[in-house]
């Protein structure tokens, strides 16, 4: 790759770009003996977690065991950030990184190029030991710990207080601070909501200090709850399973088969970013990572073909973001969905079906219009066939399937990932560049546990505001208010839920704000009859797309480093290419045939319902895109928008009118016969 084909995109590594832009994989880069140390802790968390699969141990003390080890390695995987010099000299190390300011986390990027030390300090080793003694504290003398619930001792609350307050530097140093800060305002609703009226609509009994340190430390609630489990059972297990993937060679596959499999068409590199970011994301397990790896490889392709740097960026986070959206993997809060609704993970995905049909049907016509209004050209890619790929290393996919096939014939979720893990680690001697020696599948199970760090921190965090909210009623109280201030009315109900959630979504991770938006307006939706299934996956849908709404789109602003292009104007084109994803959830909510989208309703009532969304998404398309048979212009625009939203109503009468407005549409754009401007490949947009 020449320099030529990067364009005036910052030299920057793959690795410092995940590093400054995912909130989700470890800022430190360990030196020598000490990442030794690190990776060994990890490495055993790895076994730990692959163990209990198979011999399970009771629910808290495994969640309480699991913390215990990696809140103790977040501190020492993690910088942290802007706090006083004086707490984080020592061992060489300077102060700075995630959570800092932008000027910090240049500089870390600087300092890892450099190869400096990366060692943590005295504080940090500090917090380590720490946190290993709060976490672990329950464990000696467990049955008298929970006897002690009712009259918990001195050293139990001083042990809970310091617990939660690790957790949420902890939580600080992963993802930020904002998520410590909506836990603390929770934490003071809790105890000064007693202040307010008891009849008012916020008002409640009040909780002292006790019975909220009890709340989160010494029962299933709280900061070992639901969410933690989560991430101590299914996360972990599937981060494993794509660190095993990756180390087997199966990222590389996927890049190389994507780029295989369109060669000559003018939208064959908008495709091939399209269908590698699906794929690719099967690996790594989150939109940001995916864009940037996906990135530095295919932007030079998009810029020969002719793709303006804003929509190149555009097209790489919309694919990256829509491996979260997608079976079989998913994002963290499908698991918790499950836990939730008290089902099968397998459910989850069957829900997960059509939608992503639906989303990635409109990107490949926003490419396909590209396409067509830039004049791109295909782009010659040296590599072999796809059936020659497909012979020799096909056989990645088959853990994927694995996995599915698997919990179809009743397997759990757990031992499905670790058979299909076994897997992948067997069949990646089938390639002697990327075997698992010994070395390597150690290098694979720690990198595994580094991977859920993040969330682990996040889901005890999140637990924080779950028991808060459970403890105070926060949740009906809340739900009252959004159904009022919607008037009772479903519709607007649903509008408002999706502007609170991608509104909390810009401060804090996916997962947290799938978990806060599901006990707080989740209710709302159900107070209007809609189903337990429907209201999760809409929350779940807008809190991921949250990670492609401005001002803080992370994965549009991380393509747009790599391309070079606007970072805002990046952000816009990733909302034009995922719009059908902001549209499709409502279907979800708005009718009873808005169930056929998650595969819950008789095969003829998906498929009609599937077809008639699908027309949806080519009107909106057509309407964002400007293209129909050739340039729209804004009468049918207009006029084909309308007719996307009526359609996704799914109501016999509503489909009618779409399908006239649609009609109409392509009429007055056949009558005005506007010429076809081709732009050419606008090399300094």
């Amino acid at each position: 790759m020449t320099s030529a084909d990067q364009g005036t995109a910052p030299a920057r590594s793959t690795e410092e770009l995940i590093a400054e832009y995912d909130a989700e994989r470890p800022a430190r880069r360990l030196p020598g003996r000490l990442a030794i140390v690190v990776g060994a802790i990890a490495l055993g968390v790895s076994l730990y977690a692959l163990y209990a699969v198979f011999n399970p141990m009771p629910v808290l003390p495994y969640r309480m065991s699991f913390m215990a080890a990696v809140l103790p390695l977040t501190f020492l995987a993690y910088r942290p950030g802007s706090l006083p010099s004086w707490l984080t000299r020592g061992f060489g190390r300077r102060p700075g990184g995630r959570g800092g300011t932008a000027g910090e986390r240049t500089g870390d990027a600087v300092e890892a190029k450099a190869a400096r030390p990366d060692t943590p300090g005295v504080a940090d080793w500090i917090l380590a030991a720490l946190s290993l003694a709060v976490c672990a504290y329950p464990l000696f003398g467990f049955d008298d710990f929970i006897r002690r619930t009712f009259e918990p001792s001195t050293m139990d609350l001083l042990m809970g207080a310091g617990c939660l307050l690790l957790v949420l530097e902890a939580t600080r140093r992963t993802v930020g601070a904002v998520l410590p800060w909506i836990c603390l305002a929770f934490l003071a609703y809790a105890y000064y909501g007693g202040y307010l009226p008891v009849d008012s609509v916020l008002g409640h009994r009040g909780y002292g200090v006790e019975r909220i340190v009890v709340q989160l430390y010494m029962g299933t609630e709280g900061l070992f709850g639901v969410p933690l489990d989560v991430a101590a059972t299914y996360i972990v297990l599937f981060t494993i399973y794509g660190a095993v993937l990756e180390y087997s060679g199966a990222g590389a596959f996927f890049v190389n088969i994507s780029f295989a499999a369109f060669r000559r068409s003018a939208a064959a590199p908008g495709r091939t970013v399209t269908l590698a970011g699906f794929l690719l994301g099967t690996v790594s397990g989150s939109g940001t990572a995916t864009a940037v790896s996906l990135g530095s490889v295919a932007w030079p392709i998009l810029r020969r073909a002719g793709y303006p740097r804003e929509h190149g960026g555009g097209i790489l986070a919309a694919a990256g973001i829509g491996a979260i959206l997608s079976p079989p993997t998913l994002g963290a809060a499908a698991f918790i969905i499950a836990e939730y609704l008290k089902t099968s993970y397998l459910t989850v995905l069957l829900y997960a079906t059509v939608p992503t049909i639906l989303y990635y049907l409109g990107i490949i016509l926003a490419v396909e219009i590209d396409a067509r209004r830039f004049g791109t050209h295909g782009v010659r890619m040296e590599t072999d066939s796809v059936w020659r790929l497909l012979g020799r290393f096909g056989y990645h996919f088959s853990s994927l399937v694995a996995i599915v096939v698997l919990m179809a014939f009743g397997v759990s979720p757990f031992r499905a990932v670790v058979y299909a893990t076994l897997l992948a680690f067997l069949l990646s001697f089938l390639d002697r560049e990327h075997r698992l020696t010994p070395r390597r599948a150690a290098q694979a199970l720690s990198a595994g546990t580094l991977g859920v760090l993040p969330v682990a921190a996040t889901t005890a965090a999140a637990g924080v505001i779950v028991a808060m909210v459970t403890l105070t009623g926060l949740g009906l109280k809340a739900s009252r208010i959004i159904v009022d201030l919607a008037g009772g009315q479903l519709a607007l109900t649903a509008l408002v839920a999706a502007l609170a959630v991608l509104l909390l979504g810009l401060a804090v991770p996916v997962t947290a704000s799938f978990i806060i938006a599901a006990v707080i307006i989740g209710p709302a939706l159900q107070t209007l009859g809609v189903p337990p299934d429907a209201t999760y996956m809409f929350i779940f849908y807008y809190a991921v797309l949250s990670e492609v709404t401005p001002p803080t789109a992370l994965a549009a602003v991380a393509a747009a480093a790599i391309t070079g292009g606007n970072a805002f104007r990046t952000m816009m084109m990733t909302w034009k290419y995922t719009l059908p994803a902001f549209l499709v959830p409502f279907a979800f909510v708005l009718a009873p045939a808005g169930r056929a989208l998650l595969l819950q309703a008789p095969l003829p009532q998906v498929l009609l319902a599937l077809a008639v969304s699908a027309v949806a998404v080519v009107a909106l398309a057509a309407a964002t895109g400007g293209w129909m048979v050739r340039r729209a212009g804004w009468p049918e625009r207009v006029l084909a928008a309308g007719a996307a939203v009526a359609l996704l109503f799914l109501e016999p009468a509503s489909v009618v009118a779409g399908l006239a407005l649609l009609a109409v549409a392509l009429l007055v754009h056949l009558a005005l016969r506007r010429p076809v401007p081709v732009q050419g490949t606008q090399k300094g947009t």
